[in-house]
């Protein structure tokens, strides 16, 4: 993560904050990710039963690509001078475009849509994420993701 003072923030308003590094998502992870959240739906864990979808193969979770947002802006994401703890403060928009085969290579793109003040040193950042998978045009996912940061 990228530490910035809070004044600079308006001059980082709609540019882009960097790419993550990639990450696989392989059959092991999809199927852990599925005994952790106990969604077991077969397009997910079952590689025969899915070969006959759409999709021709077994495909990740939407949440589970949305989590490795996390991971993501350890890389891209920015933190506030001062700060003394980060929250995520939830979504604004997010929609899941395209599904992630197992064995792709996924990572994330972050810009800065914009921030907040809410209360002296408490600041909500909004940022505009997608998450790209490798050889595909269409985002698996886009989103505002918003993140409260305390600083003092």
């Amino acid at each position: 993560m990228k530490t910035v003072a809070p004044s600079q923030l308006d001059d980082m308003i709609g540019k882009s904050l960097g790419v993550s590094d990639w990450i696989t998502i392989d059959q092991d992870r999809i199927n852990t990710f599925a005994d952790v959240t106990e969604d077991h739906q077969f397009i997910h864990v079952n590689p025969d039963a899915a070969k006959m979808t759409p999709f021709g193969g077994t495909i990740a979770h939407g949440f589970l690509t949305m989590s490795l947002l996390s991971q993501f802006s350890e890389q891209t994401g920015i933190v506030l001078e001062g700060v003394k703890m980060g929250v995520n403060y939830g979504f604004d928009k997010m929609r899941f475009l395209a599904p992630v085969p197992s064995g792709s290579k996924v990572r994330g793109h972050f810009n800065l849509k914009g921030y907040e003040e809410k209360r002296p040193g408490q600041f909500l950042l909004t940022y505009d994420v997608s998450v790209e998978i490798d050889g595909q045009e269409k985002p698996a996912l886009i989103a505002e993701w918003l993140a409260m940061q305390m600083v003092g």
